[in-house]
C-alpha cells in the first residue's frame, strides 16, 4: 500500500514503512511543510503496531540537501513586514529540534538509505537513523559553516559519537564533502554498495528487522543509546530491566521452541 503525501511519500510493505523525502527538485530540502509532515509521519509509525521498521529515503538521486535557505528567507520576510508573529529561526529550530527527538526515541529500527547528497540537517538526518546504508555516490557534509550557521538536528551530539571529537571539529569547522567510502571509513556508514543495489541492500536490512523479535530490539535500541551518557551500572541496571520483560513476550518462548525443535523462529513482534 502506498499513500502519497505532500511533501512525503509513504508506502508500506511486510512491516516495513518507507517515508521518501519527495522534492527532487530542490535535492529534497526540507521545508517547514516536510518538517511538520516528518512528525506527524513519525507520531503516526510510534503508535501503529504493524510499522516494524522504518527506511528514510530521499527521491530523486538525492538524499537531502539540509534545510530549504528560500523557505528560510520567506520567513524572515514575513516576520519583517509584520505578516508573522512568530521569530522565524526560533520556530524553525523548534520544528528542527522535534523531528530529531522524534527519529533519536523512535521505538523501532531505523534505517537511512541514502543516494547522492546529504547535507547539513539532510546529513544528520541519515547520521540520526540506527543504521545508514549508502551508495557509492552517496556524500555527506557538515555545510553549516559555510554558510554562516552552526550545527543542529542533533550533528553536535551526534558527530563526537561517531567519529570522535577531534574528527568532528574538523568536518564541521570546513564542512567539506565526504564520500562514501571515506564515510564508511570514518564509522559515519555501515554499508557502502553500488547505486544499483541500493534497494536491495535496505530492503535486505529492512526486511530481516522487519522479522525480528520487535520487543528485543526496541529495548536494545534504547540501551545502546543510553549506554553513551550513562555509566556501566546504569546500562546494567538497563539490561536487567529489559531483559525481565524480554522473558514474558511471545516471541522469547517462540525462539526458544524454534531453537528445540531445530527451525527458524517466527517472530511475531508480541
Amino acid at each position: 500500500m502506498t499513500e502519497p503525501h505532500e511533501p512525503l511519500i509513504v508506502a508500506r510493505s511486510g512491516g516495513v514503512v518507507t517515508v521518501t523525502l519527495n522534492r527532487p527538485d530542490r535535492k529534497n530540502a526540507i521545508n517547514g511543510a516536510m518538517w511538520r509532515a516528518l512528525t506527524d509521519t513519525f507520531t503516526t509509525i510510534r503508535h501503529n503496531s504493524d510499522d516494524r521498521v522504518v527506511v528514510i529515503a530521499g527521491a530523486g538521486g538525492a538524499f537531502c540537501s539540509g534545510q530549504d535557505v528560500a523557505d528560510l528567507g520567506a520567513r524572515n520576510e514575513a516576520f519583517i513586514d509584520g505578516a508573522s508573529t512568530s521569530p522565524p529561526t526560533l520556530f524553525n529550530m523548534y520544528a528542527v529540534n522535534r523531528v530529531a527527538l522524534d527519529l533519536h526515541h523512535m521505538p523501532k529500527p531505523t534505517i537511512a538509505k541514502v543516494d547522492g547528497v546529504a547535507a547539513g540537517a539532510g546529513a544528520n538526518l541519515a547520521l540520526g537513523c540506527d543504521l545508514v546504508v549508502a551508495s557509492d555516490r552517496a556524500r555527506f557534509t557538515q555545510i553549516f559553516a559555510q554558510r554562516g550557521l552552526s550545527l543542529d538536528f542533533g550533528g553536535s551530539w551526534l558527530l563526537p559519537r561517531l567519529v570522535g571529537l577531534q574528527k568532528a571539529k574538523e568536518l564541521a569547522f570546513f564542512g567539506d564533502a565526504v564520500d562514501a567510502d571515506e564515510a564508511a571509513a570514518l564509522g559515519l556508514v555501515n554499508r557502502v554498495v553500488l547505486s544499483s543495489d541500493l534497494d536491495a541492500a535496505a530492503d535486505e536490512w529492512a526486511n530481516r528487522l522487519a522479522a525480528g523479535p520487535t520487543v528485543a530490539l526496541s529495548m536494545i535500541k534504547k540501551m545502546l543509546n543510553h549506554s553513551v551518557a550513562g555509566s556501566m551500572d546504569d546500562a546494567l541496571e538497563d539490561e536487567a530491566r529489559c531483559q525481565h520483560v524480554s522473558f514474558s513476550t511471545a516471541d522469547m518462548l517462540e525462539a526458544v521452541a524454534a531453537f528445540l525443535q531445530r527451525r527458524p523462529a517466527k517472530f511475531t513482534g508480541r
